[in-house]
C-alpha cells in the first residue's frame, strides 16, 4: 500500500514543453511505461532506483536525469522516506529520434552548468510563465542536452554581434505588450535562439527577457500616472493580470503600483 503523495502538474503555454511535473512521494513505485516525450528529471530530496530498457539505474541529486521518449522505464525510491522530485516533459523534436540511442546508455548527466540551467526554467515556469524568459532559459537547457549526447560538451565562446543585438532590441520596443517569440525572432535572423540570447546580453548589458520587463514597468508607470486602475494596466502593459505586474513593479520599484499611483 503507498503513501500520500504530494502532486502539482500543470501544463506551461510555452512551445517546447508539454507538461511540468513537481511531486513527492513516499513508498510510491511507478510500474513499468513509457512517455511520448522526453522526461528530464532533477531529484532534489532523496534517490530513484529504476530501470531504463531493462537496464538498472540510480537518480540522485548530482545528476539531471533524461529518458528518452518510447523507452520503458519505471521508479521507486531507493531509501526509505521517499523522494521529491521536479519533471519537464519536452517535445520529441527538441532533441530528436537520432539521440535516443545516446539517452539509453547514459541518461544519468552529473553538469551543475545544465542542473543549475533546468532549476531556472523551472522557477520561471510558475505561477504564470515569463514566456520570454522561459523560452530562453528553455533554448539554453535543450543546447546543453543536446551537447551531451552528442559527447562535445565544450565552453561557448563569446558572441559579439551588434547587428542581430540591435535587431531584436527594435523587436522588442516594438512588441512591448504583445512580447516577441524568441523562436521566431531567431529564425528572422538566421541564428539559434541561444545566439540571439547571448548577443543581445553582451551588447546590453541583460538578458532579453529583463529588458522586456523594464520597458513594460515603464509604460505600467505612465498609465498609473495617467489615472488608468492598476487592473486594467497590468494587461495593457503586457502583463497576465495585477498580481503578476504587482510582483515585478515591488522588485523594481519596492512598492505597489496602487501607492505608486497615489503619490502624485
Amino acid at each position: 500500500m503507498t503513501g500520500p503523495a504530494e502532486v502539482v502538474a500543470w501544463r506551461p503555454q510555452v512551445p517546447g514543453l508539454t507538461e511540468v511535473l513537481h511531486a513527492r512521494f513516499t513508498d510510491h513505485a511507478y510500474p513499468a511505461h513509457t512517455h511520448d516525450a522526453w522526461t528530464l528529471l532533477l531529484v532534489d530530496d532523496g534517490a530513484v532506483r529504476y530501470d531504463l530498457d531493462r537496464h538498472a539505474h540510480g537518480a540522485s541529486p548530482s545528476a539531471v536525469t533524461l529518458s528518452p521518449p518510447g523507452v520503458p522505464h519505471d521508479g521507486r525510491s531507493q531509501f526509505p522516506g521517499g523522494f521529491r522530485k521536479r519533471v519537464l516533459y519536452l517535445e520529441p523534436d527538441l532533441l530528436g529520434a537520432d539521440r535516443v540511442g545516446s539517452a539509453v546508455d547514459h541518461p544519468a548527466l552529473v553538469d551543475d552548468v545544465l542542473r543549475d540551467r533546468v532549476s531556472r526554467l523551472h522557477a520561471a515556469l510558475r505561477p504564470h510563465p515569463e514566456v520570454l524568459e522561459a523560452e530562453s532559459r528553455l533554448a539554453f537547457v535543450v543546447e546543453r542536452l543536446g551537447q551531451h549526447l552528442d559527447r562535445v560538451v565544450v565552453p561557448v565562446a563569446a558572441v559579439r554581434d551588434h547587428r542581430i543585438a540591435d535587431g531584436l532590441r527594435e523587436l522588442l520596443d516594438a512588441g512591448v505588450v504583445e512580447g516577441v517569440d524568441l523562436a521566431g525572432a531567431a529564425a528572422r535572423f538566421g541564428v539559434s535562439p541561444t545566439h540571439l540570447v547571448r548577443a543581445f546580453t553582451r551588447r546590453h548589458g541583460l538578458p532579453p527577457h529583463r529588458y522586456l520587463t523594464g520597458r513594460r514597468i515603464d509604460r505600467a508607470r505612465r498609465l498609473l500616472l495617467d489615472g488608468l486602475p492598476a487592473a486594467e494596466v497590468a494587461t495593457a502593459a503586457g502583463f497576465y493580470d495585477q498580481a503578476h505586474l504587482t510582483r515585478h513593479f515591488r522588485r523594481m520599484l519596492a512598492t505597489t503600483p496602487a501607492a505608486y499611483a497615489r503619490s502624485t
